[in-house]
């Protein structure tokens, strides 16, 4: 069976049969734009995070340095924050971006913007910029998109710590806010499938077990989530879904999630996960704490296991630190690779 890279990822989420997993890095919170890439190629952050050709440039810098068989844009979290308001500050080389101020203190005082206008706001339009780039230079290997989950992206315009509560006391306009960015979200997804994204990824952190708890879970994460992967659906292309943190108090939702794959963090034994719902497409989880500071030897060893345990796509558990050794990477994908 001889697959391109992109063929292979995507009969993988149509649950055909394949010579083995694929092995990937999404972009957002997956980022693995690591300083040793940077310092090798000298495409460098933040300067990526704003110019397509120098976006591009450093996620075709990511697939050949690291081995991972996708492109993954953007670099960050941020692009969606920063459209819908908020302050960033675009980080350095070695410090992804982070947000320094949401501009709404409640739920009930965001304002409704025009979508489209949005849309030619901020870094949107450079992202999808170097999606086409990406498709139309290299055909062959998937260009991911990444995009901030519903739950994450209002907890990044809304003071956070206030967000949390209102699930609780002001449900009206919480669900009013979420569908609010559901909506941009599916267009931002859109623009990217537009350019030439072979699939999309929805980073959902702030959408825990941990955090929420299984019945606000089942209200606000599983019917928004859902509301975006129909979306991108209808504009024909695969969703991958990652959820951070231990899952076992929401694991009963996750079948009902409509992403074509679910990624977990390394807490998630993958395998039982697998067993108990032999429906889900399964994505990850090799621990990003034994990419940073474990040895070439150990990362060969641990994504072997999660190869013979039957994972349908191998990727690091969370987000990569920019500090990560390039060798614990390329011992994770050669392994898979079997080269």
């Amino acid at each position: 069976m001889s697959l391109s890279p992109k063929e292979r990822l995507l009969d993988t989420l149509e649950k055909k049969r394949v010579d083995r997993p694929p092995v990937i890095c999404t972009g957002g919170m997956m980022n693995a734009a690591i300083v040793d890439v940077m310092n090798h190629t000298g495409h460098t952050l933040p300067e990526g995070h704003f110019r397509a050709d120098l976006m591009a440039e450093l996620a075709a810098d990511v697939h050949d340095d690291t081995g991972f068989e996708n492109f993954g844009i953007p670099f960050c979290m941020t692009v969606e924050a920063e459209v819908l308001g908020s302050e960033i500050d675009f980080g350095s080389l070695a410090c992804e971006p982070k947000i320094v101020r949401e501009p709404y203190a409640s739920t009930e005082s965001v304002q409704f913007r025009n979508i489209g206008a949005m849309l030619d706001a901020g870094r949107v339009r450079s992202v999808a910029e170097a999606a086409h780039l990406l498709s139309k230079a290299h055909p062959e290997v998937p260009v991911i998109g990444s995009i901030s989950g519903p739950i994450s992206t209002a907890a990044s315009i809304v003071d956070p710590t206030t967000f949390l509560k209102e699930l609780h006391k002001k449900r009206e306009p919480s669900h009013r806010v979420l569908d609010y960015v559901s909506d941009f979200l599916v267009e931002f997804a859109r623009l990217l499938v537009d350019g030439g994204a072979s699939a999309i990824c929805i980073g959902d952190p702030t959408a825990t077990g941990e955090i929420l708890g299984p019945r606000l879970f089942s209200e606000y994460a599983v019917p928004y989530l859902n509301k975006v992967i129909d979306g991108i659906h209808a504009a024909g292309v695969p969703v991958l879904v990652h959820i951070c943190g231990e899952m076992r108090a929401v694991k009963q939702y996750i079948p009902t999630l409509h992403c074509d794959a679910i990624s977990t963090d390394a807490f998630v034994n993958l395998k039982l996960l697998k067993e108990e719902y032999p429906q889900l497409t399964t994505m990850g989880n090799l621990s990003t704490y034994l990419l940073e500071f474990g040895e070439p030897d150990k990362v060969s060893r641990h994504a072997a296991n999660l190869v013979r345990d039957g994972i349908d796509i191998i990727s690091p558990a969370c987000g990569l630190s920019t500090s990560s050794a390039i060798g614990n990477i390329q011992a994770m994908t050669a392994t898979v690779k079997g080269d």
